[in-house]
């Protein structure tokens, strides 16, 4: 009884380790949050409405072990910025008058990723008493049936925006990249090869990659004219990027390469390669932009506002 009542407020790690998951053999992998702390207005209460208090969160997600070579690779593993997303999308759903509410939206997002299986979430009032005040729950996939999904954001959906040679050694470029900091939606800057001709191979895979690798090579030239352009060739970054207002460039080479449903273009093609990841990012639409644009505008960028419905639409700038 004793172990049973130090458990109960022991770390949601503890509990989990002291609580085997139904019907797995096996042990879980468990990443965790502890001790993230956040301001929100939530209670039910009338001395809770119109002031915020902060709120704890304790969370441990157990997740399908990796089977095979890790490789040090983000996108095989549940990132950390999954868990802490999902709190932050809940709170930002409605206000909300219960932490069991609060606790069950949290599990049902973190439970939406393909690696996680079960959920232990803890949350705590710090401000309502001497000490903390705070329920804990525990979820597991099958607890919200099969088939769960998060409901998709269409506001995050984010603007591809392709960028000539021209346009990335123009004198406008900084000015540019001002105003699309500014801009409603994430951005994710697309390049194509370099004017310089790159080596040429006999075998077609051996081609595919040093085209590839030619592109990111433009890549790191365009962050290297403006340091708020990051080159990023991952799923999960570009994610983070995405909620982040991080001006993000395409490194085009893991996610083509690794891709089931790859391009049906060549990797030359550069921009038949960028309406693919487009596509793959449900991006909301697809800008090409020119030196000459640019200099037209004084600078500026007039927004074409080209939506995608059932095929992406190609906004020929310039």
């Amino acid at each position: 009884m004793t172990n049973e009542v130090r458990l109960a407020f022991s770390h949601p790690d503890e509990r989990a380790q002291a609580t085997p998951m139904p019907g797995i053999a096996g042990p879980l992998d468990r990443i965790s949050l502890r001790d993230h702390i956040v301001e929100v207005e939530i209670g039910a209460f009338q001395a809770e409405r119109g002031t915020t208090q902060r709120v704890c969160f304790n969370v441990v997600v157990e997740v399908e072990p990796i089977t095979g070579v890790v490789d040090d690779d983000v996108d095989r593993i549940l990132s950390y910025d999954r868990v802490t997303e999902a709190i932050a999308d809940s709170l930002a759903e409605e206000r909300l008058n219960l932490l069991e509410t609060l606790a069950d939206r949290v599990a049902s997002r973190i439970l939406a990723e393909p690696q996680a299986v079960r959920a232990f979430v803890r949350i705590e009032k710090l401000d309502r008493g001497p000490g903390a005040l705070g329920v804990e729950i525990v979820r597991n996939r099958q607890d919200y049936g099969h088939g769960l999904t998060v409901a998709h954001n269409a506001a995050r959906d984010p603007r591809v925006i392709y960028l000539t040679n021209e346009a990335i050694s123009s004198d406008h470029l900084s000015a540019w990249l001002d105003q699309l900091a500014k801009g409603d939606r994430p951005a994710i800057l697309c390049v194509g090869l370099p004017d310089v001709a790159g080596p040429v191979a006999a075998v077609p895979l051996a081609q595919r990659r040093i085209d590839l690798l030619s592109i990111e090579q433009n890549a790191w030239g365009l962050a290297g004219r403006d340091r708020r352009c990051v080159v990023v060739g991952t799923r999960t970054e570009l994610d983070w990027g995405m909620k982040h207002g991080q001006i993000s460039v395409w490194a085009p080479s893991k996610i083509v390469l690794d891709a089931v449903d790859g391009p049906h273009v060549a990797v030359r093609d550069t921009l038949g390669l960028t309406r693919w990841f487009a596509a793959e990012m449900d991006a909301a639409e697809i800008i090409v932009v020119s030196s000459d644009e640019i200099a037209g505008q004084g600078g500026k960028v007039e927004e074409r506002q080209h939506r995608v419905e059932e095929s992406l639409l190609l906004s020929n700038v310039g």
